[in-house]
């Protein structure tokens, strides 16, 4: 998960004062009301007078942990209370082993796809996590030529077939100058499987002293279709829980339930966050947007990105208010990006 602003250590607070703040959010989470030291003392046994929680509460608002809505005198968590809780406070992040094991028998059900299972992958995080879900569609970091074919149509038209070592297939239908026979497209062919194979973009591009004038161009073509693989394909959004969240009293107002629309409807917001992660597949919460994006004020991402490291890797995660079930999100988030990861090895790994 994010690193925890270093000005703020665990020392610096209390045990007790922690145990509070934990309370209070936990409590805050569950009712959306602000937490105050009457309730502190009649729901938990900390074996302390009101008096002394009136004072842990007012040390941790100073700390800019909590604050308190002007007509009230509860508490409520501000983000760097949340931050400070998701980094330092919660304990089990994992779901029950039943949990678990009812979300890996969804994925053992149904064809063998990934668009499929993508599908379920936001279906199982909406409702586990009680938020919205996204998940992006795998994309290559480095797209690498495997295996060409040209197949003769009709007259000058040509089918190129273009298989990459991450597994997918690339067509396209070419117009030649003139017609060529079956057997000189399948001599290109062979010629190009014999120079270019294991080779990426740039590799390819060097290969033109290699071949012969027509196989380069088919070469350059290639070199094209994975250039803009790895530029703009990959990354098709799914989604799923719009209705669980926008029921939130945080996204009762219109304006605040079209921000959150608008995060999930656009990919290429979820895109520029994927691009700004590490390429691991740890977890990463992100609350109201870290500071750097306005677009998720009032909004908190837990997100991972799964797929076979360095080679293929897609982003899925749950969307929803900053008063989110932080524990049983980043354990929900977790299992599946793990199940995820194992289908994606499953089928490209070997490649």
């Amino acid at each position: 998960m994010n690193d925890f602003p270093e000005e703020l250590p665990i020392d610096a607070i209390s045990e007790r004062q922690r145990e509070v703040l934990r309370i209070v959010i936990q409590e805050f989470v569950q009712t959306a009301q602000p937490v105050g030291s009457a309730g502190i003392v009649s729901h938990y046994d900390l074996g302390v007078s009101p008096a002394t929680i009136r004072n842990d509460l007012a040390a941790l608002e100073r700390m800019g942990l909590l604050t308190h809505p002007h007509t009230s005198a509860g508490r409520v968590p501000t983000d760097l209370g949340y931050r400070f809780f998701v980094h330092y406070l919660l304990a089990n992040l994992e779901l029950t082993h039943e949990e678990q094991a009812a979300i890996r028998r969804q994925f053992g059900h149904g064809p063998q796809e990934v668009d499929q299972w993508l599908r379920t992958s936001t279906s199982v995080l909406a409702r586990t996590a009680h938020s919205a879900a996204v998940a992006t569609s795998p994309r290559a970091a480095r797209c690498t030529f495997k295996h060409v074919e040209l197949v003769h149509i009709q007259g000058t038209k040509v089918l190129l077939v273009l298989v990459l070592q991450e597994g997918s297939v690339k067509q396209q239908l070419l117009d030649l100058d003139q017609p060529m026979e079956q057997s000189e497209l399948s001599r290109v062919s062979n010629e190009l499987n014999a120079h270019l194979s294991g080779l990426d973009v740039g590799a390819i591009v060097k290969a033109e002293a290699k071949l012969t004038h027509f196989a380069w161009q088919v070469a350059e073509l290639a070199a094209a279709i994975l250039r803009r693989i790895e530029q703009y394909e990959g990354g098709l959004l799914f989604r799923d829980g719009l209705a669980e969240v926008l029921s939130a009293p945080e996204f009762a107002e219109s304006e605040n339930a079209r921000r959150i629309v608008r995060v999930l409807e656009e990919p290429g917001l979820i895109e520029q966050i994927a691009d700004s992660l590490p390429g691991s597949t740890s977890v990463h919460v992100m609350i109201s947007g870290d500071g750097r994006y306005a677009e998720l004020r009032d909004v908190s991402l837990v997100l991972s990105r799964y797929g076979v490291s360095d080679r293929l890797s897609g982003l899925l995660g749950v969307i929803g208010p900053v008063r989110m079930r932080y524990g049983r999100s980043i354990g929900a988030v977790r299992l599946v990006s793990d199940i995820m990861s194992e289908k994606i090895e499953d089928i490209y790994g070997g490649s």
